[in-house]
């Protein structure tokens, strides 16, 4: 059941979804590499140089979703907040396996493309198996094997 908001006078149902996660990167240019040779994401590269900080870099997920990454310098300015420092704890990205040998290759994979492991792969308190690293930028991500939550084949 969709939430309502009122707007004006009009109540609109808000449809839950997310359809664009934009990560604010330090280096564009290492951040695509890491996402597109590293982790073997597609993505056709850095668009949008030609405005001032209009450089960005899609990747196309499943389920329609799309990760953007962009200068902290210009998501900072386009949100018209001060830029900060980040801090990885805020918020962790969540990339869930069919099966949790998955777990490992994925997590190895990430490691060698440059991801800083924070928790090697292991049994969960909660019966599922997971581990975390943080991408070249301090972006949190877990591999998760969740039993109870899993993706699409």
């Amino acid at each position: 059941m969709a939430s309502t908001c009122i707007v004006g006078s009009m109540k609109r149902p808000i449809v839950p979804r997310i359809t664009v996660i934009t990560l604010g990167v330090e280096d564009l240019e290492r951040a695509v590499a890491f996402y597109r040779d590293g982790l073997g994401w597609p993505t056709q590269g850095i668009i949008g140089s030609e405005f001032p900080d209009g450089a960005v870099a899609f990747f196309s997920l499943a389920g329609g979703l799309q990760l953007a990454l962009w200068p902290r310098a210009s998501l900072a300015k386009d949100a018209g907040v001060r830029p900060g420092h980040p801090n990885p704890a805020e918020l962790s990205l969540g990339y869930n396996v069919l099966e949790s040998s998955a777990v490992d290759e994925i997590f190895a994979i990430a490691v060698a493309a440059g991801a800083a492991p924070t928790k090697s792969p292991g049994p969960t308190f909660w019966g599922g198996y997971a581990a975390y690293f943080q991408d070249p930028d301090g972006h949190l991500w877990e591999i998760v094997f969740n039993p109870d939550l899993l993706p699409a084949a």
